[in-house]
């Protein structure tokens, strides 16, 4: 049954994006437009360059960075862990500073130059992957959970100062165009892009699904895990990897989205009050869609105009930590 009411909830709210937003347009001529009526000119390009695409984003971000966020908890046994406590939001967030700040907002290669929009996108996931790729090499020299996640929490704090310093080197121009990129958005995944972001996120999603089962396992320990046969490398290694590939593609379209990894595992097990990743992980998957999306819609409001993703999640994901906290000091 609440399976069955959250996936309603995502259905709804998914809807509501399409027919809400700042820019007012009949019910009936949004039905239309989807059902491909290419002649209503201005309204069409809101709803099918702009509205569905932002809804399927928000949809599958919001998925994957609560299943990041779950693996990390489970992993790292820690209720505070999240998608950047790694450092690989931090690397995004370095390669866009990077471009912006340093290259002024485009890059040369050889005879090629990417500029705009594009090069954020490279910029953000190059970082990504890069970080990723280092935590990946150190995890077969460092053995245990807490050191590496240490390790990835000193990568963040170097990647941190190194943006400081190009903000101090960098013009006032650029200096903007990296603040409103941090701000967050759903909105930058064009139709055209569609495909891309979602067959890498699916992708990542699909690999924490392949995860369940020694999930589950490791709640028991790592030692424990050990014994009865898991490959405690092999799972943290492809955990990495899954939890990589998601940061690294949904921060480089979205930019840092804050909150929804650390809250929403965390609201999941309060609904279904349950540890079992068979139920736990389809939940926070629903649950991570309902967040972004109710975010979202929020974001596009008419009363609203547009507002970047990052003014909302901390409404929701503020209070969810805070309880947290609480509830493990009592």
């Amino acid at each position: 049954m609440k399976f069955a009411i959250i996936s309603i909830t995502v259905v709804v709210l998914f809807l509501l994006n399409l027919f809400l937003g700042s820019v007012e347009i009949p019910a009936r001529d949004v039905v239309e437009i989807l059902l491909g009526d290419d002649t209503r000119g201005a309204a069409g390009f809101i709803v099918m360059g702009s509205r569905l695409p932002a809804a399927v984003t928000a949809l599958l971000a919001g998925a994957g960075l609560a299943v990041s966020g779950l693996m990390l908890q489970t992993s790292f046994r820690n209720p505070l862990a999240g998608p950047s406590i790694l450092g690989i939001t931090s690397g995004a967030s370095l390669g866009v500073a990077v471009v912006l700040l340093f290259f002024g907002g485009s890059v040369a290669v050889g005879s090629l130059t990417i500029g705009g929009y594009a090069a954020v996108i490279l910029g953000a996931f190059i970082g990504s992957m890069l970080i990723m790729g280092l935590l990946l090499g150190l995890s077969s020299l460092i053995r245990n959970d807490l050191m590496l996640l240490i390790t990835g929490i000193m990568i963040g704090y170097l990647a941190s100062s190194v943006i400081m310093l190009l903000n101090y080197a960098s013009t006032a121009e650029g200096i903007q165009s990296y603040v409103m990129w941090g701000m967050s958005s759903f909105n930058g995944v064009s139709l055209q892009q569609l495909p891309l972001f979602a067959g890498v996120t699916l992708s990542g999603i699909f690999m924490a699904l392949l995860l369940i089962k020694p999930l589950n396992v490791m709640l028991l320990g790592a030692g424990y895990a050990a014994n009865l046969g898991v490959n405690i490398k092999l799972v943290r290694n492809v955990l990495l990897l899954a939890t990589g590939l998601l940061s690294a593609v949904i921060t480089a379209y979205c930019g840092p989205v804050s909150f929804i990894g650390l809250a929403v595992p965390h609201i999941a097990r309060m609904i279904f009050r349950t540890d079992n990743h068979r139920i736990l992980m389809p939940a926070t998957i629903l649950c991570g869609s309902v967040v972004a999306l109710g975010c979202s819609l929020l974001c596009m409001l008419p009363s609203s105009g547009v507002l970047p993703v990052n003014a909302v999640t901390p409404l929701v994901g503020a209070p969810v930590v805070l309880w947290v906290l609480l509830r493990r000091r009592k």
